[in-house]
């Protein structure tokens, strides 16, 4: 954890805990998702995809980090899309930058399954950003 200063909590689930995180080597903010060991197997196939589908509009992996208790991976710092009603322009921007991701997937063999709204996430330009 040398390479990031850890920051404030965002979330947590009932396996994970997510921190806001900043890397010391490029100033970047960045995501830190901190897991219990006991979901090794869940996260070596999670890891091993995210390896796979390097693209524009899906959150991307920047580091893998393990000790005996604990499995953290660095991603990208993202913000949840405004809930409420989307201008027609800005649903149709993300709607194709969502299929653009996803049949990038498909290509690699990599099916999502769990595509929902709190699994699309924004950069800070406002892209599309496909999690989980």
């Amino acid at each position: 954890m040398e390479r990031y200063e850890l920051g404030r909590l965002l979330g947590q689930g009932t396996f994970a805990k997510v921190y806001y995180a900043r890397s010391l080597k490029t100033g970047e903010s960045v995501k830190e998702k901190v897991l219990r060991v006991e979901l090794v197997d869940q996260m070596k196939r999670e890891i091993s995809v995210m390896t796979l589908v390097k693209h524009p509009n899906i959150v991307q992996l920047y580091e893998v980090m393990a000790t005996k208790t604990k499995i953290t991976l660095s991603l990208t710092m993202l913000k949840e899309v405004a809930k409420g009603k989307l201008k027609e322009d800005v649903v149709r921007k993300y709607f194709q930058q969502l299929i653009k991701a996803d049949d990038f997937c498909h290509s690699r063999g990599v099916y999502h399954r769990d595509l929902k709204p709190e699994n699309l996430l924004l950069d800070e330009n406002e892209n599309l950003k496909v999690s989980d």
